[in-house]
């Protein structure tokens, strides 16, 4: 049982990310005690929240717990592309998609259980990583369409669509959205062991069931990304574009 001052004491870590943003100048040392706040602010309220979900044995509080996470993380994920046309509602359908597909699946073959214990915190760990994928994909494509208006403007000068003349940009969009999803699965008990895996062995579950557990999650966390990676990337390249297939101002332009 972990105690409130072996976290209080593992600050001392903290301390030491904050020492070496100063000594290098990063400046960064604000962020990280902002982020440090959050996180106990959020993961503390979030454990009295799924304690009493846990305890009511009520399924019903799953959806509007997924719903919450799906809007915090599209609004997460909005703010990594801010020059993105209207990516708030489709990071929302996106990510909102993709979860909802992803857990449907697991349902179906009997991968998880139809319970809050399963699927809120399997749920998280979806929208968690679609939010990711999902930030770093548009943030791309947005770089890389303000940096190359000229690249697109010729392409279609000479006849393309819209979707031809952005779609080297859309695939290298893509390719940034699941690169990190991909490498955490491929080094998984190699370089690392993932938390699911560490959490079950910690919790006293046997070696292989929680493999077996975390390969799931690994399965349900590369799907839902390329889902939402590509859903996204996909509708906002389109925001990018008048009706007459012409390059719109971009911001800053």
């Amino acid at each position: 049982m972990i105690t409130w001052d072996q976290v209080a004491g593992s600050l001392a870590l903290v301390a030491v990310a904050v020492a070496l943003s100063v000594w290098r100048g990063a400046r960064i040392e604000n962020e990280i005690a902002w982020a440090v706040g959050r996180s106990f602010v959020q993961l503390t309220a979030l454990g009295y929240v799924i304690k009493l979900v846990f305890q009511a044995h009520d399924v019903g509080w799953v959806i509007p717990m997924l719903a919450a996470m799906v809007v915090l993380g599209a609004e997460t994920a909005r703010r990594r592309a801010p020059d993105v046309p209207h990516a708030f509602p489709l990071l929302l359908c996106s990510i909102a998609i993709a979860t909802a597909g992803t857990l449907g699946l697991a349902l179906a073959v009997g991968a998880i259980d139809a319970t809050s214990r399963a699927l809120i915190p399997i749920g998280g760990m979806v929208v968690g990583q679609a939010m990711v994928g999902s930030g770093i994909a548009l943030a791309r494509l947005s770089f890389e369409v303000a940096a190359a208006p000229g690249e697109i403007e010729a392409r279609l000068s000479l006849g393309a669509t819209w979707r031809q003349a952005i779609d080297p940009i859309l695939r290298r969009s893509v390719v940034a959205g699941l690169t990190s999803t991909i490498d955490s699965t491929k080094t998984a008990g190699i370089v690392a062991i993932p938390g699911t895996t560490v959490g079950m062995l910690l919790g006293g579950a046997a070696p292989l069931d929680a493999v077996r557990l975390q390969l799931v999650v690994f399965y349900l966390l590369v799907g839902a990304t390329a889902i939402v990676v590509v859903a996204a990337t996909t509708f906002a390249a389109r925001g990018f574009f008048t009706a007459a297939h012409q390059l719109r101002d971009l911001p800053g332009g």
